[in-house]
């Protein structure tokens, strides 16, 4: 109860920035659980899609998307309340397509070459391909993980 309490109070303390720069087009709160991955991909296809973003960039977004999302649940929840919910904001700076996925997690993602024969460990690595440019920040409450897509050239 008491940990709780405290993810509580430091969602009702969080004010996340933004770049000055990156003007929000949707942002959507997630439960911790695995049937979330679905509708975070939904909302992101459906938000680049609304905004008109070019050729397959929904798609690819949904899957990036999905790939950062399935990560934040199952590799940020070890030392995280259950009930702290990951963020999931999609956002356009210029030509950019940006979604950021936030959890409370402050453990940095670790870009890793799976082997053949392993099921999993390509997350990072297919959102490094396909994206214009990807990355990770720390703070106070956690961590973000982005990719940015060129969605209006």
């Amino acid at each position: 109860m008491e940990e709780a309490l405290k993810a509580s109070a430091a969602l009702t303390e969080y004010r996340y920035t933004m770049n000055p720069g990156l003007s929000p087009l949707g942002e959507k709160w997630i439960p911790r659980e695995p049937g979330s991955v679905a509708s975070a991909r939904r909302f992101v296809r459906d938000v680049a899609t609304d905004w008109k973003a070019t050729r397959d960039i929904p798609e690819i977004a949904e899957l990036l998307a999905s790939e950062l999302v399935t990560n934040a649940l199952a590799y940020g929840s070890s030392d995280v309340s259950p009930m702290s919910p990951v963020r999931v904001t999609v956002g356009r700076e210029r030509e950019l397509l940006t979604v950021d996925v936030h959890d409370a997690c402050i453990a940095v993602p670790r870009l890793r070459r799976a082997g053949d024969l392993e099921i999993s460990g390509r997350g990072l690595a297919i959102v490094q391909d396909l994206s214009h440019n990807w990355g990770w920040t720390l703070n106070p409450y956690g961590k973000s993980v982005w990719f940015q897509l060129t969605a209006w050239p």
